[in-house]
């Protein structure tokens, strides 16, 4: 049992490449609860790395959503624009 206090979070500015990819994909449905931290981590990826097309990251999220392929893309693309992230 610890007898120190946890340690403090420093969280990312709104401004940073991670709470942009985080933030984009936070409005698609998705069928399992975590599945939304693996699409937020495969656009960070993708928005760090430049390799591959968004689409391709996103499908390579391998997330079960909700709604079309296609409707994600365009709601996660439409976020990304929003934050001059593209």
């Amino acid at each position: 049992m610890s007898t120190q206090a946890p340690a403090q979070i420093n969280a990312y500015p709104d401004t940073s490449i991670e709470k942009i990819a985080y933030k984009s994909v936070e409005s698609i449905p998705t069928q399992e609860p975590n599945a939304v931290n693996r699409l937020g981590y495969h656009v960070w990826r993708w928005l760090r790395e430049k390799k591959g097309t968004l689409e391709e990251a996103i499908l390579s999220a391998n997330v079960t959503m909700n709604i079309s392929q296609e409707d994600a893309v365009k709601k996660i693309r439409e976020a990304l624009q929003k934050h001059n992230a593209l």
